[in-house]
């Protein structure tokens, strides 16, 4: 018979690379740690890790069984909140990641709605540009931005928006005192531009006359950064001009901190995205806050 907190703790271990990291994170002994590890292993008849004097890593066996166990453990964990959410309404954990701009200003206010509707459930939210593995960091939903790539997760759109080549007055009277008025113009600028992107610097636009072109920046961006507000922040200060979601630039350009270049052409919407794990148990705390956040 699978002991669960067993597989719980080869997860653990495994993830963290250590037994006595495993053992912290899980408020356990070492030696209890080491012991479950053993047991499992003999149990399966393999060895499942490695063990040097300063790191534990996977064998070959072991990372199989490991991709296995993490699925195994959320399907038990999402069945376990379904049973106990029909008697006790929504409970448990609910695991969420964001960027850390549309987190901050979307995301955030509405996990706090979310949270206060359902007072037993228990809030993890992370706040990262970095795309985190579903399934081993054990996330229940991601919020992605932009295009969304191929995935083999469930995704739900929740909303798209405009992106805006934007630029403060400063940095329009040093170096444009006539106006950006073409998109000849808008190539020839100072670029601050996207790491994260694999283009960040190409884009299809649609001209007034409704007609797409491709649009492509004439030299390398003078700045790049790996995410919005630093890229907003550079863009205030008068570095150049910044591709950024209307989202995050609508109250600097009511201020008229910044100014939209080229207001008459559309660079292309972006999605935002819910994505979650796609397995055979969906969470209603999942569906539920998919659809809170719809409605927000």
């Amino acid at each position: 018979m699978l002991n669960f907190q067993r597989l719980e703790i080869f997860v653990n271990v495994a993830a963290a690379g250590s037994f006595t990291a495993a053992a912290a994170t899980m408020g356990l002994t070492k030696a209890v740690v080491s012991f479950n590890i053993k047991q499992l292993e003999a149990e399966l008849g393999v060895a499942l890790l490695h063990r040097t004097t300063r790191r534990v890593s996977l064998t070959g066996a072991g990372e199989g069984f490991y991709q296995r166990c993490l699925l195994l453990l959320q399907d038990a964990e999402r069945m376990l909140d379904e049973v106990r959410g029909d008697h006790q309404g929504v409970n448990g954990v609910l695991r969420l990641t964001t960027t850390p701009e549309y987190g901050a200003r979307v995301v955030v206010p509405a996990l706090a709605s979310f949270a206060a509707l359902h007072p037993q459930l228990r809030i993890q939210h992370v706040s990262s540009s970095h795309h985190n593995d579903l399934i081993a960091d054990r996330v229940d939903v991601a919020i992605r931005l932009g295009q969304l790539a191929d995935s083999s997760h469930h995704a739900t759109l929740i909303e798209s928006f405009s992106i805006l080549p934007v630029a403060s007055p400063g940095y329009l009277a040093r170096h444009w005192p006539d106006g950006i008025q073409t998109l000849e113009h808008l190539a020839q600028a100072k670029w601050l531009a996207h790491s994260r992107l694999s283009t960040p610097l190409s884009w299809v636009v649609n001209t007034p006359q409704q007609q797409s072109c491709l649009f492509n920046v004439e030299s390398s961006a003078s700045i790049m950064a790996d995410n919005a507000a630093a890229l907003l922040s550079f863009a205030l200060c008068g570095a150049g001009v910044a591709l950024l979601p209307e989202w995050l630039v609508k109250e600097e350009i009511t201020r008229h901190n910044l100014v939209v270049l080229l207001a008459d052409h559309q660079f292309p919407r972006q999605g935002v995205y819910a994505l979650y794990p796609n397995t055979r148990y969906v969470p209603e705390k999942v569906r539920l806050f998919i659809d809170h956040l719809k409605k927000r």
